[in-house]
């Protein structure tokens, strides 16, 4: 994909830009249907960056300086112990309703492969909803394959 055709650019997200990020992480929890929650979204990407938990690559429209955030994924570092190898938890992939099907989702899918490239890891690994169709539509186009082989559980405390 050639950054210059695209309406959006995509940056590394750094610590400043958490107010920038904070609107789109608490729509996409109302998605996985979380009540809103402006003040806690702010908090918890301030703190991710901050301490440098996650990496965020985020979605920018518009002109340097007069830009919109459209879109967002984050990213938690891990290990494989069976390779013994890093591993990256694509945690969360939100794009804006009104920037959907522009390819800002599969721009940033891109973006934190070339991650997991640059850092030599094992891959990504990502879940999603069930009902979540145009997710997975997207995550098979960009060569992910579901897992058939393992059991996902959770222990909530």
């Amino acid at each position: 994909m050639n950054p210059s055709t695209n309406p959006f650019r995509i940056i590394h997200a750094e610590p400043g830009d958490a107010g920038r990020i904070s609107p789109l992480f608490d729509a996409y929890r109302q998605f996985y249907r979380q009540p809103p929650d402006p003040a806690g979204a702010l908090r918890f990407i301030a703190e991710r960056l901050k301490a440098n938990q996650s990496v965020i690559f985020l979605a920018v429209a518009g002109q340097e300086g007069n830009s919109e955030a459209v879109g967002f994924v984050q990213l938690y570092p891990s290990f494989s112990s069976v390779s013994m190898r890093p591993l990256w938890i694509l945690n969360d992939l939100y794009v804006a309703p009104q920037t959907r099907k522009q390819g800002v989702g599969k721009a940033l899918m891109e973006s934190a492969r070339h991650l997991a490239l640059s850092t030599q890891s094992k891959g990504l690994i990502l879940e999603t909803a069930k009902d979540n169709y145009s997710a997975q539509n997207l995550y098979e186009q960009l060569g992910y394959k579901r897992d058939d082989e393992y059991y996902r559980y959770e222990l909530s405390v």
